[in-house]
């Protein structure tokens, strides 16, 4: 379904139980809500499930680049305010991890238990200018020219070798993700520090990530600048660790969102 919400058209799914705590999915950079596909299956029988596709990506809106952390988090809001939903729990990885962190840190009412994964604390000039040159690449020949650099970063070599449908669907949602929504994205995530208020979030929060995830490191920071936040360790499973272990994953949020 198409809600409007922000000044642009969101692209979102509900399912699971009539009536019960609402449970929100936020998809990374170059995917879009079918990433989600397992634990929205998976945890239908318990919660009311939301995903939907952040601007720029998937069936969502794609306006005129950059976009920013505070944009991607109001664009949360206003979508639950369209759907009369007070508050919910929220889950995010990579660029969904950390708006699930901006949405703690400025919109913690909103929010019931927080669990962001596969994320990081703040950009750098080093990571700035990774994103400048993907973001030229995606300039000059398109989409294709990320899609097997980008699935060479998120999956680790073994699981690449032998899990081809996961990775194929990983392979379409890349290339068919619209260049000038990577781009705001992209410039989002070149752009953005959250160390500020990350000791003042007082929403239940954990991490996840993937154990040979590359940005594990700036995980743990994040774990390490919330007090009282929880980090799990995803075996085997690199950046996106959802689809690489999810019975791992899933069980993980289960076991947080359902803790008395």
């Amino acid at each position: 379904m198409k809600i409007k919400a922000n000044g642009i058209s969101i692209n979102c799914e509900i399912s699971g139980r009539e009536g019960a705590p609402w449970v929100v999915f936020s998809n990374s950079l170059m995917t879009d809500i079918s990433m989600w596909d397992e634990q929205a299956a998976a945890l239908g029988d318990a919660f009311r499930v939301l995903r939907y596709d952040q601007r720029g990506h998937g069936g969502t809106d794609v306006p005129a680049p950059p976009y920013s952390f505070a944009t991607l988090a109001a664009d949360v809001v206003a979508l639950f305010d369209a759907l009369g939903i007070p508050r919910a729990h929220f889950v995010g990885l990579s660029m969904g991890g950390m708006t699930a962190v901006m949405l703690a840190e400025q919109h913690a009412n909103r929010l019931d238990r927080v669990i962001a994964c596969d994320c990081g604390p703040a950009s750098s000039p080093q990571s700035a200018q990774q994103w400048a040159e993907r973001i030229a690449l995606a300039k000059e020949k398109g989409m294709e020219a990320l899609v097997e650099p980008t699935v060479g970063r998120w999956f680790v070599p073994e699981f690449l070798g032998s899990n081809k449908p996961v990775v194929d669907k990983v392979r379409g949602m890349i290339r068919t993700t619209p260049v000038n929504g990577f781009i705001g994205c992209a410039l989002a995530l070149s752009d953005f520090d959250l160390k500020p208020g990350l000791a003042q979030i007082k929403n239940p929060i954990q991490f996840l990530c993937g154990a040979k995830d590359a940005s594990l490191g700036g995980t743990k920071a994040l774990n390490a600048g919330v007090p009282g936040s929880t980090l799990i360790e995803i075996p085997g499973a690199g950046h996106i660790a959802n689809m690489e272990n999810p019975g791992a994953f899933t069980r993980a949020i289960r076991e947080f969102l359902l803790a008395s």
